[in-house]
């Protein structure tokens, strides 16, 4: 039975340039995306917490990232009105089941990154 266009816009196309989900993909493969969706998978934190969590992003590309995944229904961003400032970041229900994915390329990665990353052998 072939498909008609709704259907196919609705499941996406990814390997079609024009495809609007090929956005989406870039922003949740990036490296800072998949580690804050490892970070939030089990606890909310804080801006300051998520940054000490994941060593090496810089204050602007870590609120760059969480900014993205906010707008694309990943995480929910939490404001107490209280000074100093205190903000929250959890995963929504959207965000946990990409983190399920997510999950299973971590999983692979670690256990096989020996295989990726071979140290050559000393002359």
């Amino acid at each position: 039975m072939a498909e008609n266009l709704s259907d196919k816009f609705d499941r996406g196309e990814l390997l079609n340039v024009n495809c609007p989900s090929r956005e989406v993909l870039k922003r949740i493969t990036s490296r800072w995306s998949v580690l804050i969706l490892l970070a939030l998978r089990a606890e909310t934190l804080r801006f300051s917490e998520l940054r000490r969590r994941i060593g090496g992003v810089s204050e602007r590309m870590l609120a760059q990232t969480l900014r993205h995944m906010e707008e694309d229904g990943f995480i929910e961003r939490i404001a107490y009105d209280v000074v100093p400032p205190h903000v929250e970041y959890h995963l929504t229900a959207l965000g946990h089941e990409v983190e399920g994915h997510v999950i299973g390329l971590a999983d692979w990665l670690e256990s096989n990154v020996h295989r990726i990353v071979r140290v050559p052998a000393s002359a």
